[in-house]
């Protein structure tokens, strides 16, 4: 469901990577930013899990939600009443955001403490998100959003309807300032610390589905959809 980067213009179809920004370049570890456009959305594609930062009363907030992408715009939606959907329409021009997604691959174990890690890769998108207004912006955003979960899914299930639709607002935020960070490998252990009798390596973490459970009134007569097979 997700849509790829456009060209660059140049007529190479290579997308461009995005221009790094002072609020994207990392204080630490820089060699492992990288602001390539293909990168940035093959991690947030793999996600449907994301935190969003905004600031309310003074006070910085995150908040856990999910989300979807279609091009170079990611979209969040929640309650009409929830704080930060309210404020992305009555600020003007929007809510000032910060959005992450990551991914832990490894636990990196070393000799000493202080070198202990992760294998990670990681997003963080700044901007400013905004209300949607537009109704079929709101209909792709919202299919994008439930087939971030399960691809396939939005054409298997009910459309939202009007009440639901009025109680149901999207936020947008373009991906301009975006940075990746990524971290593989194994342990970086002193030397002196060679000799240490303490077991080092990485841990590797996977995800992975069970067998879909049917809820308890589902009709026996339908089965499981190939898209879930597919998980």
């Amino acid at each position: 469901m997700q849509h790829t980067a456009t060209p660059d213009g140049t007529g190479s179809g290579v997308a461009a990577p995005y221009l790094p920004t002072d609020r994207t370049v990392p204080t630490r570890s820089r060699e492992r930013a990288s602001y390539d456009r293909e990168l940035v959305h093959s991690i947030l594609d793999e996600a449907y899990l994301c935190h969003l930062g905004f600031v309310r009363d003074g006070s910085p907030v995150v908040l856990p939600t999910l989300f979807g992408r279609i091009g170079e715009r990611l979209y969040v939606h929640g309650s009409t009443g929830s704080r930060p959907l309210r404020s992305a329409k009555t600020a003007d021009p929007g809510l000032p955001v910060c959005l992450t997604v990551t991914h832990v691959d490894a636990l990196v174990l070393a000799r000493s403490a202080f070198h202990h890690s992760m294998n990670y890769r990681s997003v963080v998108v700044h901007g400013t998100a905004v209300t949607v207004t537009d109704p079929e912006e709101r209909r792709l955003a919202l299919d994008a959003i439930v087939d971030q979960v399960v691809p396939g899914r939005s054409r298997d299930s009910r459309p939202a309807d009007a009440r639901e639709l009025a109680a149901t607002a999207v936020i947008r935020l373009d991906l301009d300032e975006v940075s990746a960070k990524v971290r593989t490998g194994g342990p970086n252990d002193e030397p002196e610390d060679g000799s240490l009798p303490h077991w080092t390596g990485i841990v590797p973490l996977t995800r992975g589905y069970a067998a879909p459970v049917p809820a308890d009134d589902l009709d026996p007569a339908i089965g499981v959809p190939d898209y879930l097979t597919a998980l």
